[in-house]
């Protein structure tokens, strides 16, 4: 018997939009304009002969018929696309990977060049949207995020790998540090203290690692993190950063960490697909092995007869 479905276009169209819940994304993540997926979820609508949607454009809310076709349909299409991976199951093709941008930028693109060169056959997309905890929402095979805790968790069988603590540290520029030395966390109330609208706690957090009390920001709030790290660079203020963000620069000379690193209370992780592939697998055998061979900060050690900071040193 004929299969009477609408146009496969129209339903996966309304199925990103239902399951995202703006078009805008849908279109992002389908490759094509929001109004492409509009005019496909009309199509849809008009061959269904019921309203999807409801209210406004820019919030549009599921109707009744809608809330009652997309998990059907997501369900279907999820196997689909399960099938799909596991016939064409191979060391070529796409890897879609999502991660924070900033960390996409200063720690991941830097590295690929070496996955490249030993996989050529396989393409590492990269996103920096979506829900990066939820991998079927964010339709990625493996996203890198961070979680609470500062105990490496186990490879479990949630397929996260534990990839490095998150170690904070404030930085500036070698100019501003020879005009205003930092030596101490007292030193810190003469300096400029730089903010990232992405992340107002850093300082507090940083100041409750090391046990002190946290300085009085009086900086730039920064839109996203990189400007922030960027105006560190250009001698604006001092920044307190993630060391994998910064140990390009610090290593380079362009930024200095005189108080050193403290663990946040937070850990990077990567979380995989858990269906098989071999793409994936030699993704993450990489990923593991760059986090494992990534230098290690020096490590700021609060002393609290002086209530100085000692540096504890290069670590292996």
């Amino acid at each position: 018997m004929k299969r009477r479905l609408p146009p496969l276009n129209a339903l996966r169209a309304f199925e990103a939009a239902a399951r995202l819940g703006r078009m805008t994304a849908a279109a992002d993540e389908l490759s094509v304009t929001p109004g492409a997926i509009s005019r496909q979820v009309q199509l849809l609508e008009d061959s269904l002969g019921q309203r999807l949607f409801e209210g406004s454009k820019n919030k549009p809310q599921l109707t009744p018929a809608g809330q009652m076709l997309l998990p059907a349909l997501s369900s279907a299409l999820d196997n689909m696309e399960a099938a799909v991976r596991a016939v064409s199951d191979n060391t070529t093709g796409t890897l879609d990977v999502a991660c924070f941008s900033t960390f996409t930028v200063k720690w991941l693109i830097p590295r690929l060049f070496d996955f490249n060169a030993r996989y050529p056959d396989i393409e590492v997309r990269l996103r920096t949207s979506g829900p990066l905890d939820d991998l079927e929402r964010a339709r990625c095979d493996l996203s890198i995020t961070v979680e609470e805790g500062t105990q490496e968790p186990a490879w479990d069988a949630d397929n996260t790998l534990p990839l490095f603590p998150e170690r904070l540290g404030p930085v500036l520029a070698p100019a501003l540090a020879s005009r205003l030395p930092l030596h101490t966390t007292a030193d810190l109330s003469r300096h400029t203290l730089l903010q990232s609208k992405t992340r107002l706690n850093a300082w507090a957090m940083w100041a409750t690692a090391q046990g002190c009390a946290a300085p009085p920001v009086n900086g730039t709030v920064y839109e996203h993190y990189y400007f922030t790290l960027q105006a560190a660079v250009a001698g604006l203020g001092v920044c307190v950063a993630p060391w994998h963000l910064v140990a390009d620069d610090v290593e380079a000379g362009r930024l200095l960490a005189p108080l050193g690193f403290c663990d946040s209370g937070y850990r990077y992780v990567a979380k995989r697909r858990a269906q098989r592939s071999q793409k994936l697998d030699l993704f993450c055998t990489w990923l593991l092995a760059q986090a494992r061979e990534a230098p290690v900060p020096q490590i700021a050690l609060l002393n609290q007869q002086r209530n100085s900071v000692v540096l504890r040193g290069l670590e292996a």
